[in-house]
This record gives C-alpha cells, sequence and structure tokens, in this order.
C-alpha cells in the first residue's frame, strides 16, 4: 500500500508539472479506479497542507515552482510589511507589503503570489526591481490564541494584544462568568475565523490571567502568548527518578580516566548548570594542549524515552529574569550533568594539541570522567587577567587566554564578522519586580571560553562531515546582495562612507569604523537584519558570520538539543553507540524554530522589565537621571540610547525646553530659534524619564 501511495504522489507530481488540473482531470488521466479517486483526495490534501502543490482559482491543483507561487513562514515586522521565509535552500526569502498580507499572522505558514514591484520610496534605486508577493492563502496557523490587554471603546470591547506584529484590535463578547474580567485585565482569547482584512478579527477569552502590571503577570503572559511549558510530565519526572546518579567503577573503566587533571569552569556568577569545562597546558615545542569537557547528557537522556521526547519539544532552555525554563529536569540540568567543582561527572571530550602559530595538529574525541578543580565566574577570571599571575590556578587562566586570543585574532583575520553586543542583566526581586540592571560586556574572560568552544564545535564538525557521520549543523548562509544593497542605503543617509557590502572586508572595516560611534547601536541592528539568521541544518553549508566552512553545536547539551544530537552523531562514529540519529532534517526544522522562540520570548521579558523599571521611576524623587547618546535626530525630537540600560527612548520636541525647535535635514541636527540651541547626533544628554507606554513598549525621556 505505501509503495501504491508513493507511486501515486510521483505520477500526480509529473502530470501536475506540465499543467494546471482539477481533481476530476487528474483522475481521468491518470486512469484511476473508485479506490484509488478516494486516495487522490487524500493525497492532494496532504500535499497542499505540505505545500508541494497549491490551488488556484479554488479547484486548480498547480506546482507552486511552476505558477509564480511561494510557501513558506511569514515575520511579520512593526510597520506592517513582512516577509516569507523560504523553505528552499539557497532561495532568497520573498518581500510581502502591509497591504498585501491578506489575513496571515505572524508565523503562519502562507502561500503568497510572486510579482515583480519597484522598490519603496525609502529603498528605491535606479532601474533596481525585485520579488515581491502577495499572501493568496493560509496554509497553516501559527497560533489560534491571542494575549492582550482587555479594552473598552463605546461600543465594542477589545483586546490590544501583546505582540506588536499583531496589527489589528480583537473584537471579543462581553465579558461574562465563569470568565469575568475587568477593563486592563491581561487576558487570553481564542482567535475565531478570519476571513477578511476589511474586517477586525474576533475572537472569544477563554483565560483571565490578572491584572496587568501586577508582578508576576507579565511573565505568565510570556508563556501563555509562546505556549511555553511551565512543568515537565508525570512521566518525565518519573523516569528521572529511576535514574541511577551514582557513577560506577565500570562505568569509568569505559572511559579515560581524567579526574587527576587540572580542569576548570568559567560561568556567569548565578549559572546552576555547567555543561563546559577547560583546561590549557603549555607544550615543550611552545604550543598548547587544549581540553574541552563537555557534560555527557547523552548518557543519561536516551534516545525515544519519555525524558527525551519531552527535551526534544522543548528544543532549549529560556531564561528570564530569575526564572529558568529548563529543557532538562533540574535533577540533571543542575545536578549530575552540572559539572560542579570537587565531583565526579561523566563527560565528552575533545582533547586537541596547538602549535604556537595557531594551527591544529591533532584532534581526539572521548568520552571520559573529570573532577573540576575550580569553579570561577567570569568576574573573577578576568580579574585574575587582569594582573600578573601568583598561583597555579591563575597562571593556568593566563595560558588559556594566550591561545583563545591568538585564535580569536586569526579568525578575524580570516573574514569573521564582530557582531557581539553588550546585554543587560535584569535583577529582580522575589516578587518578580526589577530591581537592578547590568551591562555585561563581551570582555576577555567570555572571549576566551568562546574561543575554546567554537575551536571545540569546528572540531567535532570537521571530524562529522570527512567521516560522512550524518548530524546537524549550525549554518549562516550568505547574505542577500539586494538586502545589503538596502542597508547600504542605511549607511549613507547617516554620512559613512562604505563600499560594496557584499565583500566580506567591506563589512569588516564598517563594523570597525562603528565602534565606539554614535551610529554604533542602530547600525549594528540594521547590519544584523541585512544578513540572514542561522540556523540548524542536516547539510554543512557553513558559517558566514564566524568565517567557518565546518560548524555545529556541541558544547551547551544541557540547555540545546542540538547539542545532544552531535553527541549521539559522535558516539555513532567512534563505535560507541549502535545507531545515529535519523531524520534529521525535520529535527534541525523543529529546533531552529524553538530556538527563534526562545531568543523572542526572552528579549520580550527583558523589555517589558524594562518598561516596569522605568514606569517605577515615574514616581521616584528626587527623578533617577541617565547618561543618554543622541544616535539619530528627527523633525519631532531626538532618538536617544541610554547606554547604561541599552534602551532607546525618544525626547519629543515638547520636551526639549520652552525654545521652538527647527529641523535642519541637511544637517542632520534641531536648533531652537531663540537660544540657539543645536542638538545633533552624537550629542551626550542628562535625561529623566517622561512618559511609559506599556501598549506602544515605548519610553520617552525629557532633559534633566
Amino acid at each position: 500500500m505505501k509503495k501504491s501511495k508513493t507511486n501515486l504522489k510521483s505520477r500526480v507530481l509529473r502530470l501536475l508539472a506540465e499543467e494546471p488540473l482539477d481533481k476530476m482531470q487528474i483522475s481521468r488521466k491518470l486512469q484511476l479506479s473508485q479506490e484509488e479517486h478516494c486516495e487522490l483526495r487524500r493525497l492532494l490534501n496532504g500535499l497542499e497542507e505540505a505545500g508541494t502543490v497549491a490551488r488556484v482559482r479554488k479547484k486548480l491543483y498547480v506546482l507552486p515552482e511552476t505558477a509564480d507561487l511561494f510557501t513558506g513562514t511569514i515575520q511579520f515586522h512593526a510597520n506592517g510589511s513582512a516577509h516569507i521565509l523560504s523553505e528552499t535552500p539557497g532561495v532568497n526569502d520573498l518581500f510581502i507589503p502591509a497591504e498585501k498580507t491578506s489575513t496571515a499572522l505572524h508565523g503562519d505558514r502562507v502561500i503568497a503570489r510572486t510579482v515583480s514591484g519597484p522598490q519603496s520610496a525609502n529603498r528605491k534605486r535606479s532601474g533596481d526591481f525585485r520579488k515581491e508577493g502577495q499572501v493568496i492563502r493560509i496554509l497553516e496557523r501559527a497560533n489560534q490564541v491571542i494575549v492582550g490587554t482587555l479594552q473598552k471603546s463605546k461600543n465594542f470591547y477589545y483586546i490590544i494584544a501583546d505582540d506588536p506584529r499583531f496589527l489589528h484590535d480583537l473584537y471579543v463578547k462581553p465579558p461574562a462568568p465563569p470568565l469575568k474580567s475587568k477593563v486592563g485585565d491581561k487576558v487570553v482569547a481564542r482567535l475565531d475565523s478570519w476571513t477578511s482584512r476589511h474586517l477586525n478579527p474576533e475572537g472569544t477569552i477563554i483565560e483571565v490571567l490578572g491584572r496587568a502590571g501586577t508582578p508576576g503577570i507579565d511573565i505568565i503572559s510570556i508563556l501563555r502568548r509562546y505556549r511555553l511549558p511551565e512543568n515537565f510530565p508525570s512521566d518525565v519526572l518519573y523516569q528521572v527518578d529511576e535514574l541511577n546518579t551514582e557513577i560506577s567503577a565500570e562505568e569509568i573503566s569505559r572511559r579515560v580516566d581524567l579526574r587527576d587533571r587540572f580542569i576548570i569552569t568559567i560561568d556567569p556568577d548565578d549559572a546552576r548548570d555547567f555543561d563546559d569545562a577547560i583546561e590549557v597546558q603549555r607544550t615543550p615545542s611552545g604550543g598548547w594542549s587544549i581540553g574541552v569537557h563537555i557534560a555527557d547528557v547523552s548518557h543519561y537522556v536516551r534516545s525515544k524515552t519519555a525524558l527525551d521526547r519531552e527535551a526534544f519539544l522543548r528544543g532549549n532552555s529560556i531564561y528570564f529574569p530569575g526564572r529558568v525554563i529548563p529543557m532538562l529536569p533540574p535533577t540533571l540540568s543542575d545536578g549530575i550533568c552540572s559539572l560542579k567543582p570537587t565531583e565526579e561527572r561523566l563527560t565528552f571530550s575533545v582533547l586537541t594539541e596547538v602549535s604556537a602559530r595557531g594551527k591544529v595538529h591533532s584532534a581526539r574525541f572521548c568520552k571520559s570522567v573529570i573532577r573540576s578543580a575550580a569553579r570561577l565566574t567570569y568576574k573573577e577570571a578576568f580579574a585574575i587577567l587582569q594582573k600578573a599571575p601568583q598561583t597555579d590556578l591563575e597562571h593556568r587562566v593566563h595560558v588559556a587566554w594566550e591561545v583563545a586570543s591568538l585564535l580569536r585574532r586569526q579568525r578575524f583575520a580570516r573574514g569573521a564578522l564582530d557582531l557581539d553586543f553588550p546585554e543587560v542583566k535584569v535583577w529582580v526581586d522575589q516578587l518578580g519586580r526589577p530591581v537592578r540592571f547590568e551591562r555585561i560586556e563581551n570582555d576577555i574572560s567570555h572571549q576566551l571560553v568562546e574561543e575554546l568552544m567554537l575551536l571545540a564545535n569546528e572540531l567535532t564538525a570537521r571530524e562529522l562531515k570527512v567521516h560522512k557521520q550524518p548530524t546537524i549543523y549550525r549554518i549562516h548562509e550568505k547574505p542577500d546582495p539586494d538586502r545589503l544593497l538596502e542597508y547600504r542605503e542605511q549607511v549613507l543617509l547617516h554620512g559613512l562612507r562604505v563600499g560594496n557590502l557584499s565583500d566580506r572586508d567591506e563589512i569588516q572595516r564598517l563594523l570597525a569604523k562603528l565602534r565606539g560611534s554614535p551610529y554604533e547601536p542602530i547600525l549594528k541592528v540594521g547590519l544584523l537584519k541585512s544578513l540572514k539568521r542561522a540556523r540548524y541544518s542536516a547539510e554543512p553549508l557553513g558559517h558566514f558570520g564566524l568565517a567557518k566552512a565546518n560548524y555545529l553545536h556541541f558544547t551547551s547539551p544541557i540547555r540545546r538539543y542540538a547539542d545532544l544530537v552531535t553527541h549521539r552523531a559522535l558516539a555513532h562514529r567512534l563505535g560507541l553507540s549502535k545507531s545515529g540519529p535519523s531524520k534529521l532534517t525535520p529535527i534541525a526544522d523543529h529546533l531552529s524554530t524553538t530556538e527563534r522562540i526562545a531568543t523572542d520570548a526572552e528579549r520580550e521579558i527583558i523589555k517589558l522589565k524594562k518598561l516596569e523599571y522605568f514606569q517605577q521611576l515615574l514616581h521616584q524623587t528626587p527623578p533617577k537621571s541617565f547618561h543618554a547618546v543622541v544616535f539619530e535626530v528627527r523633525n519631532y525630537g531626538l532618538l536617544i540610547e541610554i547606554p547604561e540600560v541599552i534602551v532607546t527612548g525618544l525626547i519629543r520636541l515638547s520636551f526639549l525646553g520652552d525654545d521652538f525647535f527647527v529641523y535642519d535635514a541637511a544637517r542632520g541636527r534641531l536648533v531652537g530659534r531663540h537660544s540657539k540651541t543645536v542638538h545633533k547626533t552624537g550629542d551626550t544628554l542628562d535625561v529623566v524619564v517622561a512618559r511609559v507606554d506599556f501598549l506602544k513598549q515605548q519610553v520617552d525621556f525629557k532633559l534633566l
């Protein structure tokens, strides 16, 4: 029967490659029996859901590529326009103007008809045309629920969605028991059928989360919005309880015993799961012997178990201020898999020799057992690197930085892009309210660990690729030249000279020019948006940003399922496992999706905590002031960044003082008509919070 289905599918696709046909025409041309006709109906429904075929004019089936149709997942931007992500390697994403998105919502799987259209005004280039599209059908809704704040007009109740990419008010029926809610409550609503863009969507409230602004409601809202799990299923917890967490002498005998080696971990201050450890020594030849030791999660998380299935569904851990949604239960992530100091732990090790010139001479992979000698925080490691070493531990940290800094210099010499941003850590109290921010720089302590992890990931990728062992790679494809041309226009508008950004060296020169400038935040973000997003793939397509031909994730199996897949593949390659991972492409696609969800959720909660923090400052006497940098001047005010907390905001003209300010577009500045005060890009100002808008997720400031 399976062979028959496969045969029918291939016959149908060959037929549709020649011309569009309806169901009856296909059946007649293939001379199908009544039973086969029923099978054809099921087959066409499945092919349409998968996007393999599309229906036009309601009844004709076509192959998308023969009818200028494009199938993929739609990603909206704040201005209402969107891109449909290509499902075909090497094919660029399709731009969808705001007015041509139909009733699609962010994350939906859709079909669009492609058209060639001129660039919009701010992107227009002489004689330039690009592929644009218009959504014609929704194949699959990504999410049928909307999380937002309940509001009321004169005649209607409606919900303003938390997600700014949901651009429509969602009309709902008046609140009624048992879900009695009030205006201003945070609620969850189920989206009803929505077929016309000219009418507002309608929905039904299915859960009341609580009063918007109440401590803790923001986290619950994010959990509902992104459909994130709060607890582990009972069968997973039962399996964890049954695990043997004792490391037997028999297990140690099967591994390389490294318990006598001086191995250390370097992690954030508040880290609880330590999944990587390092050891670096000088060799007599002047090079280095490097050991990177990673928690052997695959020893405890066996394939096709309840624990493995749950880890795969989650895909990765998600980190919120004061809370973690772990990929693995805490017994594993914070316990037996965590490489805690002085405790025996099972690991997967990469042992390599690197010459004084930074060339890898050898690489060995093995299952091992270690006992970490010390646990350092990044702050402690940074302090050690700022002074001459005194103790054995300090000498070892300095030796590790010697090779890491050499590898880093060589990586950038090969064309790697410095796309690192400082981060802000939000510290919260027991109720979840933000109490302070900590700016985290990518200093040399972070770079030390980063380079050694990159080395281990690259060597593992090379090992598996050379020996043709299937696995999941971490890829970052080359950027779309048209997107780079659009970004170049943005750079030129800021008065910066820049050449052809299709040349990697030119991107590096631009990044160097931006370093420390007032334009750095906005233009670096703009560059990231112009590049393709890194993702997982069963094919080794290389990593553009890192300038590496071979790359994957191996070093964080406690918090990333992709690394667990790599461990299993490497174990199979070494003859330590009978079966390697299978069906890698759908696994890679799923993990790319869960990673995007985690990234979006983490960014969203950080943004909300910052808004909550600034809201608190509105009532503080005397007001707390911040140093701000003007990164852009507009006719309605100054766009600023607060470097201390990495927040962008606006100083409106009305908050610049009593003077009347005139916008000088040619020079990109505001000039006071009476005082002659000039505000321009690069100015530093002292500001205080003027207004916080949670619905628009914006902060306005005023001069101190």
